[in-house]
């Protein structure tokens, strides 16, 4: 739940506003002043744009990865994702700054697109921003359809390699039933009313967290299954995608520097929150595999049993990913609406999106499989090569020879990450189809 919790607001709907923007924000101020965040509410904020519904596969990957490749893999991620952010705000204060940039405010990662590179940065924000965005979208369906045929099979259907419902895969029953309500809630021309579910999320997903790696580490006390710590290359950029898909935020990196109060703090509140979720992520994906071996499934709650606390807490996640559908949906509509439809507000264009996604939705058999496509193959342009690219465009004519090359070395290692990650992970799924 990282890019959509302050962006992309129904700005559409209001003719005297401009045309919507990737910094409109969820919940507009109407032109009154606000008060600037303090270092505490930063790191909340932060922690908070962040952690989403990833964490969820990170145990099956580590079963996959192996659990020190997984824990080093994750803080490496960290400190790319840390490098990205910084990237964007050091762009973001040169353009700003200097006194021959027609740009005094930069607002978002589109407006700095557009400061560096003209309408090509943009469109090339806004296409990932799309990409990642619906992906997010097709990884909770997936998680919905999966965790409720898990939760309301019968023991006979379940032991089935796809269980069915009068003859229908139980996790397309279960998708195909979200689409109507989403089509309603997607209609929704603002997000205003739905914004207070955000905040739903964000606890649900933490209490969750919370009751699963107690869980796990009960069961671990008991069983002490056999762990692997290295994997094989393959697994490793597998691992990789679902680990860059975790840290999902690079988009509210401008927006979360302008709220602060004291913005030359932010680099070291911004780094402390990435060390504190990285451990974290770290002892949530180890503790799952820890506690079931290689018997951890791509959805940890999967191997919580269909006891009342793990149906409740699969419940609440599913609820929970049901209401942030529209909420990670809304950037996707806003640069749609911009492009297509001069800014306004289109019905139909939101419902056959709603459509495309439930499709895709339906084809990917594995949770955690996705998230290391969209990781691999959005999150690494977004993450890593992007803000790399406009930070060297924006400092290109001051760089030291040494500044110039760890910036071209990011962007290689971008590319280089995103498309064998994103090789290897459709590898994944499309070996599961032919299973």
């Amino acid at each position: 739940m990282g890019f959509e919790k302050q962006n992309e607001a129904g700005s559409s709907t209001n003719s005297l506003r401009s045309l919507p923007r990737e910094d409109t924000p969820l919940l507009s101020s109407h032109g009154k002043p606000h008060t600037l965040s303090s270092q505490p509410k930063t790191f909340a904020n932060v922690f908070i744009a962040i952690v989403g519904a990833g964490v969820l596969g990170l145990p099956y990957t580590f079963m996959r990865t192996g659990w020190l490749t997984s824990l080093i893999m994750i803080f490496f991620v960290a400190a790319l994702t840390y490098r990205g952010m910084m990237l964007l705000i050091h762009a973001r204060r040169k353009l700003e700054a200097s006194p021959h940039s027609a740009f005094s405010k930069i607002s978002s990662f589109g407006d700095l697109g557009f400061a560096v590179c003209g309408s090509v940065g943009r469109f090339a924000v806004d296409s990932m921003i799309v990409l990642s965005q619906a992906g997010f979208c097709v990884g909770y369906l997936i998680f919905i359809g999966n965790t409720l045929a898990n939760l309301f099979s019968s023991p006979l259907t379940l032991s089935a390699a796809s269980p069915k419902i009068w003859g229908v895969s139980a996790k397309s029953l279960y998708i195909w039933s979200c689409f109507p309500f989403q089509l309603g809630l997607n209609a929704i021309p603002s997000l205003t009313l739905l914004a207070p579910l955000s905040i739903f999320a964000d606890i649900v997903d933490l209490g969750a967290m919370g009751v699963v790696m107690v869980q796990d580490a009960l069961i671990f006390a008991k069983q002490m299954p056999l762990v692997e710590a290295f994997g094989t290359l393959s697994t490793f950029f597998y691992g990789l995608g679902v680990a860059v898909y975790s840290f999902e935020g690079i988009g509210m990196a401008l927006p979360l520097e302008s709220e602060m109060k004291d913005k030359s703090k932010f680099g070291r509140i911004l780094g402390l929150t990435m060390i504190f979720i990285a451990a974290m992520y770290g002892g949530f994906g180890a503790l799952g595999y820890f506690a079931f071996g290689e018997n951890t499934k791509d959805i940890i709650t999967a191997n919580m049993g269909k006891g009342l606390l793990s149906s409740l807490v699969q419940l609440g996640l599913c609820i929970n990913l049901f209401f942030t559908f529209p909420l990670m949906m809304h950037p996707v509509y806003e640069v749609f609406e911009r492009r297509f439809s001069d800014g306004k507000y289109c019905l139909w264009m939101r419902w056959v999106l709603v459509l495309a996604v439930s499709l895709v939705a339906l084809f990917v058999p594995n949770f955690a499989d996705f998230l290391s496509l969209v990781g691999s193959s959005t999150c690494c342009v977004l993450g890593f090569v992007l803000p790399a690219l406009f930070h060297y465009i924006a400092f290109k004519d001051e760089m030291s020879w040494r500044q110039a090359s760890a910036d071209v070395g990011i962007i290689a290692l971008g590319v280089f990450l995103g498309v064998t990650g994103t090789w290897y992970s459709l590898l994944e799924i499309f070996s599961v189809k032919e299973q």
